[in-house]
C-alpha cells in the first residue's frame, strides 16, 4: 500500500556511494566519444579532460558543502530553492529530470547498437531498448539497495576494463609493440607528431564540446544524499577522490592509447578502447570490450532512471510536481516517479522501431542539448553556493568541508562554463543545440506561470 508518510531510507552504504561516484565519473562518452575528441584536439585532449575534471571537482565540493550544511536538503534542488528562490528550484529540478530523460534515450539507442554488433541481424533493435527499460524499472522498484548493488557491479566492470587497458598498454610500450600501421609503441608518440597542440587553438577548444558530455553524471552522488548512510563521512570521501579518478581513468588511459596508437591513426568513428583491446591478439577481446561499453551505457541509463525518480519525489514534496509522485512503495521507493520516467524513455523505442536515417544526427543533437542542460545544472549549483556565502556566512564558518580556493574557484568555474557555451556556438551540430535548448526553458516558464500563487507561497516555507 502506498502512503505519504514514509521517507526515503538511508540504505546506500559507503561502498555503494564510492562506486556510484566512480560510475558517474566514467561516462559512456569516455568509451565511445574519446576517438572523436582525440581527432579534434590531438594530444591536447589530455589537458581538456584534466581542466573539465578539476572544474567539476569545484562544483562537487560546492555541492558537498551545501548538502552537509543542512541535512534536510535531499538534493541540490532543495538548496537551490532555499538559497535562490522557488522559481530557480523549479527550473533546476525539472531541468535535471529532463537531462536524464534525454541522456537515457541516447543511452538506450547506443545499447541497441552494441547489441546489434554482438548479435548481428538476430534481434530487432527496439527489443534491447524496451527490455532495458522494463529491467531497470523492476530493479529500481524493489529496493534502493538493489540499485546501489547494480551500480556497484556496473562500475566494477568499467574499472577492471580501464585498469586492464592501462596494463596492456604499458606492456606494449615496454615491449616496443608495433601497431598494424607499423608504428612502435612509445610515450613519445604523444608529442612527436605536431607537438602537444597539433590542431591549434581551435582544435583544442573543439575538444571541450564533446569531452564535456563524458562527465555527465558526475553530480549524481548529490541525488543520493537522502538515502546515504552517514553522509557527513561518505559524501566528502566520494567527492575528494574525483581528481584522482580523472587522472587515472581519463588522462592516463588516453595517454596510453595515444602511445600505442599515434593520434592521427585513431578513427573518430570508433572507440579507441575497442581497437586497442583488439591488438592483444585475444580473439574474443573485441566482443568483450563491446560488452564493457554496453554495460557502461546500461549503467548510465540505470542511473538516469534512479535520479529522475528521486528528483520527481523531491519536487513533489516541495509541491513543484504533482502530489502523487511523493507516494512511496512498501520498500520506500518512489514507484510512481520511476514508472513515469520509464514511460518518458519510450520514444527511444519508437525511434528504433520505425527507424530513421537521421538517427545519428538526432543522437548528436540530443547529447549536445543534454550537455548544455547539465552546464545549467552545474552553474546553478555554483550560483547557489555564492548565495550561501552571502546569506548564511555562519554556516560556512562552521563547515568542515569548505570549497578549496573559496569564491575565486567558484567564479573561475562559472567563467569556464561561459567559455564552453561560446565554444558550442562554433560547431554546427552543437550550435543547433544552443538554438533549440532555450525552448525547454520557455516551456518551464509557461508551466511556472500557471501554477497557483498559493502553492508558490508554500515553496518558500518548505525549509
Amino acid at each position: 500500500m502506498n502512503n505519504f508518510n514514509n521517507q526515503l531510507k538511508r540504505s546506500l552504504t559507503n561502498r555503494h556511494i564510492q562506486l556510484i561516484a566512480i560510475g558517474g565519473a566514467i561516462g559512456t562518452g569516455l568509451f565511445m566519444g574519446s576517438g572523436k575528441t582525440i581527432s579534434l584536439a590531438g594530444p591536447s585532449i589530455l589537458l581538456v579532460y584534466t581542466i573539465i575534471g578539476f572544474i567539476l571537482f569545484f562544483v562537487m565540493r560546492a555541492m558537498g558543502e551545501l548538502l552537509l550544511s543542512n541535512l534536510n536538503y535531499k538534493s541540490f534542488v532543495d538548496f537551490t530553492t532555499d538559497l535562490l528562490g522557488p522559481m530557480a528550484g523549479f527550473f533546476m529540478g525539472w531541468t535535471y529530470w529532463f537531462c536524464w530523460i534525454v541522456t537515457g534515450c541516447a543511452d538506450l539507442i547506443a545499447i541497441s547498437g552494441y547489441v546489434e554488433y554482438l548479435f548481428p541481424n538476430m534481434i530487432a533493435p527496439w527489443i534491447p531498448a524496451l527490455t532495458c527499460i522494463i529491467l531497470f524499472l523492476c530493479l529500481n522498484l524493489l529496493t534502493v539497495k538493489l540499485f546501489g548493488e547494480t551500480e556497484f557491479w556496473f562500475a566494477i566492470v568499467k574499472i577492471i576494463a580501464i585498469i586492464f587497458l592501462i596494463a596492456i598498454g604499458i606492456l606494449f610500450i615496454f615491449n616496443y609493440f608495433k601497431s598494424p600501421s607499423g608504428v612502435t609503441a612509445s610515450l613519445s608518440n604523444i608529442w612527436n607528431d605536431g607537438g602537444f597542440f597539433p590542431t591549434g587553438f581551435t582544435g583544442f577548444v573543439a575538444g571541450f564540446q564533446i569531452a564535456a558530455f563524458a562527465f555527465v553524471g558526475v553530480e549524481l552522488v548529490g541525488t543520493t544524499a537522502a538515502e546515504t548512510k552517514n553522509p557527513e563521512k561518505t559524501l566528502p570521501k566520494a567527492i575528494n577522490a574525483i581528481p584522482i579518478r580523472v587522472i587515472l581513468f581519463y588522462v592516463l588511459s588516453l595517454a596510453i592509447i595515444m602511445s600505442v596508437m599515434p593520434w592521427r591513426t585513431i578513427d573518430p568513428d570508433k572507440s579507441p578502447f575497442i581497437v586497442l583491446f583488439s591488438f592483444t591478439g585475444i580473439t574474443s577481446a573485441f566482443s568483450i570490450t563491446y560488452f564493457v561499453v554496453l554495460t557502461s551505457a546500461a549503467s548510465s541509463a540505470n542511473s538516469g532512471i534512479f535520479s529522475t525518480s528521486r528528483m520527481l519525489y523531491g519536487l513533489s514534496l516541495s509541491k513543484k510536481a504533482p502530489i502523487f509522485f511523493r507516494k512511496l512503495s512498501k520498500a520506500s521507493v518512489p514507484s510512481y516517479g520511476l514508472t513515469f520516467s520509464c514511460i518518458c524513455l519510450l520514444p527511444s523505442v519508437l525511434i528504433l522501431y520505425f527507424g530513421n536515417e537521421n538517427i545519428m544526427y538526432a543522437f548528436t543533437l540530443v547529447t549536445s542539448a543534454a550537455t548544455l542542460l547539465f552546464i545549467f545544472i552545474w552553474s546553478m549549483i555554483l550560483i547557489s553556493y555564492i548565495s550561501f556565502r552571502k546569506r548564511k556566512p555562519e554556516l560556512h564558518r562552521r563547515s568542515n568541508y569548505k570549497v578549496p580556493g573559496g569564491l575565486i574557484s567558484i567564479y573561475l568555474s562559472l567563467l569556464f562554463f561561459l567559455f564552453l557555451i561560446i565554444a558550442f556556438w562554433f560547431k554546427e551540430d552543437t550550435k543547433q543545440a544552443i538554438i533549440f535548448t532555450p525552448l525547454w526553458f520557455v516551456l518551464l516558464r509557461i508551466c511556472y506561470f500557471i501554477i497557483p500563487k498559493k502553492i508558490k507561497k508554500q515553496w518558500n516555507s518548505y525549509f
